[in-house]
């Protein structure tokens, strides 16, 4: 039943429409959370807020490359636009409206996308960004205040549910949450965000990829893929105090019961994981992680979660060189395993195309979650790829299993031979435009006599193009491949020269 709920601001009144949900203007809710008078256990709908006009702001900064060894970190360019959240009547930073992208706890427009996202069996065409490291599907979210999944009461996805604030007004530090839409895929960037009230001297970066299943930019089998980058806070002063405080959130969770999955919940500065359903952990932990999860199927249980900051990429080890040290023949990558529902077991495989070239030591053991210090050593290998196939396995009824493939590419250094230093070898291969569509240029000051080759390999190391390059400069065609992420190798007869990472749209 409706009812007028009387607020200690003389007359001003709103209204609650159901158990959750709170219609109340803006400057209103402004005023109740600075005073921490907010009921935490309900969502905010504003009653004032008005769609953004005019076209989207694009992002104008100069290509960004990503600060992350998370292969997964997609750089920012100017096909990234800053999400079109609503404006609210009367907000402003003195007597400056401020830009809709600034701002705490606000909600997009509803965004249509032109794939269909299987969200647990049910198809979904459009979606709501919600600043606060989330987006949603029935409705936008201004919570704050971050519950562990599964959760009656929300219907998300979120890499990072927490009270971000994005109010920069300054713009010094790039801070805002930005997205790209394509065909097949969406991306939203939770780029330098601050935490309330404005603080921004703690910032973190986190991605979320949303495809129909098909896309590159994601494992094969895989619809939703959360990347990390520096991740330095949890919590705005509302409930905690520099950052830390209640534990923010990461997983998915559709509100039935059923569907959902929890990676963990975060609450202080430390490394600190003991699994996705025990006590709250370290943000640093996240830091630089990878995880990828299909939310096409539905039902009592859910697959179990690989993560890894290399698992949509190829690892690169360089070996063949005698003034090489044996550490330098080798490549060490951390592996994690999580089952996304409680009080579930995981049983965890490791193979190797070369199985004397690979090892593993565990570094954790619990019910929910293990880790993974994995080692490849290269040395007295011929130069190729390699693949290692991790195999998760539940005890749910009926069991599911999740198995991915890491590509480790052994090369031959050449920089380690001609005397090369890193700087002089870093800019001897120019590859423009980037993202493109399929049509790019491939510029190079390596010598004909040095018989240069361009290969072009797709994220599970499937070679998709090999030629020549007979001039310096040579347009290069791939206009017939699929949208997504590949990896470029420039290569002469003494091994790889130039490995990068190319975006087709």
């Amino acid at each position: 039943m409706k009812k007028t709920l009387l607020l200690a601001l003389g007359l001003t009144t709103f209204t609650a429409f159901s158990q959750n949900q709170i219609n109340i203007s803006k400057a209103q809710y402004d005023i109740l959370k600075k005073n921490h008078q907010l009921d935490l256990s309900k969502n905010y709908i504003f009653t004032d807020a008005v769609a953004p006009q005019g076209p989207e702001i694009k992002y104008q900064g100069q290509r960004k490359t990503p600060s992350t060894i998370c292969s997964c970190m997609q750089p920012l360019d100017s096909t990234y636009s800053y999400v079109p959240f609503v404006n609210y009547i009367g907000t402003t930073n003195g007597n400056v409206y401020m830009p809709n992208y600034m701002n705490d706890d606000a909600s997009s427009i509803q965004i249509n996308l032109p794939f269909t996202f299987n969200y647990y069996g049910t198809p979904r065409n459009s979606v709501f960004i919600n600043n606060n490291g989330n987006i949603s599907f029935n409705s936008p979210y201004s919570t704050f205040t971050a519950n562990p999944f599964p959760d009656p009461s929300y219907n998300m996805i979120a890499p990072f549910w927490a009270d971000a604030d994005t109010r920069d007004f300054s713009q010094t530090l790039g801070s805002g949450v930005l997205y790209r839409i394509t065909p097949t895929a969406m991306i939203v960037k939770w780029e330098n965000v601050g935490y309330f009230d404005m603080h921004f001297d703690k910032l973190n970066t986190f991605q979320l990829i949303i495809t129909d299943g098909t896309d590159t930019l994601l494992p094969a089998g895989k619809n939703v893929g959360f990347c990390y980058g520096d991740m330095q806070w949890t919590t705005g002063d509302i409930t905690g105090g520099g950052g830390f405080g209640s534990p923010a959130t990461v997983g998915v969770n559709q509100g039935n019961g059923a569907d959902y999955f929890q990676v963990g919940t975060f609450n202080q500065p430390t490394l600190a994981f003991d699994g996705p359903y025990n006590a709250p952990d370290g943000i640093d932990w996240l830091d630089n992680q990878g995880m990828h999860f299909n939310t096409s199927v539905s039902g009592n249980n859910i697959p179990p979660i690989i993560i890894n900051n290399n698992i949509c990429d190829t690892i690169d080890v360089y070996t063949g060189d005698t003034l090489r040290s044996v550490a330098t023949d080798s490549v060490e990558f951390l592996i994690g395993v999580a089952t996304p529902e409680i009080n579930q077991t995981l049983n965890i495989n490791f193979s190797c195309s070369e199985p004397m070239a690979f090892s593993t030591t565990q570094l954790m053991n619990t019910p929910t979650y293990q880790s993974f210090n994995c080692k490849f050593v290269a040395k007295d290998l011929p130069t190729g790829l390699y693949y290692v196939t991790v195999t998760a396995t539940d005890n749910g009824t009926p069991a599911e299993q999740t198995i991915e493939t890491i590509v480790i590419r052994s090369s031959f250094d050449p920089g380690v031979v001609t005397g090369m230093n890193q700087a002089e070898n870093e800019n001897r291969v120019n590859l423009f435009p980037n993202p493109n569509e399929g049509l790019f240029t491939i510029q190079h000051d390596i010598e004909q006599s040095e018989q240069p080759v361009l290969t072009v390999m797709n994220i599970i190391g499937q070679k998709q193009l090999e030629t020549s390059l007979q001039r310096q400069t040579q347009i290069i065609d791939l206009q017939h491949l699929a949208p997504g992420m590949y990896i470029a190798n420039i290569s002469t007869q003494k091994g790889l020269v130039k490995s990068r990472k190319m975006i087709v749209k």
